[in-house]
């Protein structure tokens, strides 16, 4: 049997607690079952929470762990790893491995293999057959073996009418279409945002037009049908605008974005290093400020980091490379840094972001530090500079663009379903 756990004196983020007090949190059987005082058990773990920040733990809604297929990049194991590492107790992973997630075999082996991790592992499964953008999935097959959301991320839905009846599919059988809003056409061979960063390195760039036109024309198509969209990983001040109009209309239309939208610019790209590559790429400082009213305004809704693993000799060539970084260990600590620690938005705003909203999206129960909740929990240190070192992430692969960046705010500890999963103290 599991040891009781108790928390002292610690600060509890949460928006129905108004005291400015910490407190104690006791955890039996996997729930919290007092936040106050904690009563006496003399066989419980205590960890002392002085000067120290308790958060609902994490969720992540858009991760590559590369499982099954690419195993050299990253796997279910290491990619839970290293969400434990950042406080994050549930992630829905991206359905572009080998084979792709769109058949019960794939679907059934992650779900075996994910229960090994002590974190919950999430699927998205494929809009369409093999990713090929020819042939709707069997959404109620989804729906039956407990699929949350559908997409075919990296592979962006050409067909218009295919996309307005996945729409009406995924509405029907309960699943979030999460759409990756990007015209291929427009793209062409660009690796980077298109424009004079692009220009003076004498690459072909990807205009901004991609994505705002996909943006736009999933808004529309959801707005036809009256159904939902979520659109992902948000990266242009035109986007952001589709969006926050349509949210004042009243249209059910989500968002998301990564802390890299709202911290770096393209000129990050200069040196010619491919892991601050990505798709979308790093764009302009009107976009990031753009987003970064986004966030402030609750135009966007979750922050993610679109994990995205590759190894270092696939990153060494520039024009090369695959698109992607790693994000895991560094999102909430960047979100800290950039925009807590900036003034710009509270510790309940990023509990909303990155915990709350993304399970409410996806119809998964939130989780509170509350009595009777599960106890699923981030302890962190929101005051504690780190440089962030490559060959010390859990991730199996270290493309992270933080490499050498010094972070204000960490996890500690990270507890999921009431045991200690990651630790620090």
């Amino acid at each position: 049997m599991e040891k009781n756990i108790i928390i002292k004196n610690v600060f509890v983020v949460d928006e129905k607690i108004n005291s400015e007090a910490c407190c104690d949190i006791y955890i039996s059987n996997g729930i919290i079952k007092k936040v106050g005082i904690a009563p006496e058990d003399a066989d419980a773990i205590v960890i002392d929470g002085t000067g120290l920040t308790a958060f609902p733990s994490f969720f992540d809604m858009h991760v590559h762990f590369r499982d099954p297929g690419f195993t050299h990049k990253e796997d279910i194991i290491t990619g839970a790893a290293a969400a434990a590492a950042g406080g994050v107790t549930g992630v829905l992973c991206m359905p572009n491995t080998n084979p792709p997630v769109d058949n019960e075999d794939t679907i059934n082996y992650i779900n075996k293999k994910s229960a090994e991790t002590g974190i919950d592992v999430f699927q998205t499964a494929c809009i369409t057959s093999k990713m090929n953008g020819e042939k709707l999935s069997d959404f109620a097959m989804y729906k039956r073996l407990g699929v949350k959301a559908v997409s075919d991320d990296g592979k962006p839905v050409k067909n218009a009418e295919l996309m307005r009846q996945a729409l009406i599919n995924a509405e029907e059988n309960e699943l979030l279409l999460t759409s990756h809003c990007e015209d291929m056409d427009i793209i062409g061979k660009g690796i980077m945002n298109k424009g004079s960063v692009s220009e003076k390195l004498g690459v072909a760039g990807m205009d901004r037009a991609s994505e705002d036109s996909i943006t736009a024309r999933e808004i529309a198509l959801a707005a036809a049908a009256g159904v939902r969209v979520h659109i992902a990983h948000v990266s242009t001040e035109g986007s952001i605008g589709f969006i926050r109009d349509a949210k004042k209309r009243g249209q059910k239309v989500t968002c998301e974005t990564c802390p890299h939208y709202f911290i770096f610019t393209d000129d990050m790209l200069s040196a010619r290093d491919a892991d601050y590559r990505m798709n979308p790429p790093l764009r302009e400082k009107r976009d990031v400020e753009a987003i970064i009213e986004a966030v402030i305004d609750g135009t966007i809704d979750c922050i993610v980091t679109d994990h995205a693993p590759h190894t270092a000799e696939e990153k060494a060539d520039f024009e090369k490379a695959p698109n992607g970084v790693v994000g895991l260990e560094t999102s909430f600590a960047a979100t800290l840094t950039y925009l807590y620690h900036t003034g710009k938005i509270s510790l309940n705003r990023i509990s909303e972001l990155m915990s709350e909203n993304p399970r409410k999206l996806l119809g998964i129960e939130p989780v509170y530090i509350r009595e009777g909740c599960r106890a699923d929990i981030c302890i962190a240190d929101i005051n504690k500079s780190w440089t962030v070192e490559p060959s010390k992430l859990h991730s199996k692969s270290h493309n992270t663009l933080f490499k050498g960046i010094t972070l204000k705010g960490k996890p500690v500890m990270t507890i999921s379903k009431g045991k200690i999963i990651f630790s620090e103290i």
